[in-house]
């Protein structure tokens, strides 16, 4: 692929370095010849016609240690990978039928780098990225403890949402993020550094309270079907009779 005078892409077949032209040029394969894993191609310019020979050599390959952390468990693997392939920090990668994100690379000279060629390399860390562990500060009462939950790295948590844990119901009182809490909006579960969860309300706490609020219960269906709700029985005091709804009226003077 190369770009002519008019900024347009152009495709070339076999594009490769031209001596004669100095320059990057489609050219004609006129003959292969195989060379261990690697071969030699006889080649014709399409440009000047000049025929040279291309050399072609696989990069040899070479070892490099990876430490591969999930969470609190960290585990060694040698992984072979061509000599001149590059690394960079924040690269996503499968092992193990999982992918793992390039955490830190370190220098045979023993310095850090963000980027690198394989044959430089001494080791690489990684972390796992397609789960993701998200820590929980659950409290019931006066008491907290601490848990962890694993999730995929999609996941996403709301606040003030409901969620099962451990077979029981919490309510996310809060999420904590790098630069805050949260008490109400989303957030991925990668973003989280805590999630703070509360047993939320029995039943019992929604109830009407109030001889009023058990009235409304009754109008919108919360306590059954009652066409004509009434004060109970039992919320009136002995020798009090309730006050009628409609006072009547004083009579006008003359």
């Amino acid at each position: 692929m190369s770009t002519d005078e008019e900024g347009e892409e152009e495709h070339l077949d076999n594009a490769t370095f031209c001596p004669s032209c100095d320059d990057v040029c489609g050219h004609e394969i006129l003959r292969e010849k195989k060379v261990g894993d690697g071969a030699d191609f006889m080649v014709r310019c399409h440009v000047c016609e000049d025929v040279h020979t291309v050399i072609f050599r696989p990069p040899a390959p070479t070892n490099i240690p990876f430490i591969l952390t999930d969470g609190p468990n960290s585990h060694r693997v040698t992984l072979v990978v061509d000599a001149d392939e590059d690394f960079v920090i924040g690269d996503v990668f499968e092992e193990d039928e999982m992918l793992w994100t390039i955490h830190q690379i370190e220098m045979k000279d023993e310095t850090h780098a963000s980027s690198a060629t394989a044959n430089n390399i001494a080791r690489i860390t990684a972390l796992r990225t397609d789960m993701v562990r998200v820590k929980l500060t659950l409290t019931r009462g006066e008491q907290s403890t601490s848990d962890v939950i694993i999730v995929p790295q999609e996941t996403t948590f709301t606040g003030s949402h409901q969620i099962e844990h451990n077979g029981q119901t919490w309510r996310i009182r809060a999420i904590h993020t790098g630069a805050g809490r949260t008490m109400r909006g989303t957030v991925k579960a990668p973003d989280i550094k805590r999630m703070y969860l509360h047993e939320p309300p029995r039943p019992e706490h929604f109830a009407p309270k109030t001889p009023r609020e058990r009235r409304q219960a009754w109008k919108e269906g919360r306590l059954g079907f009652n066409p004509n709700p009434e004060r109970p029985k039992d919320q009136i005091k002995k020798g009090v009779k309730p006050s009628p709804r409609h006072r009547s009226r004083k009579k006008k003077r003359n």
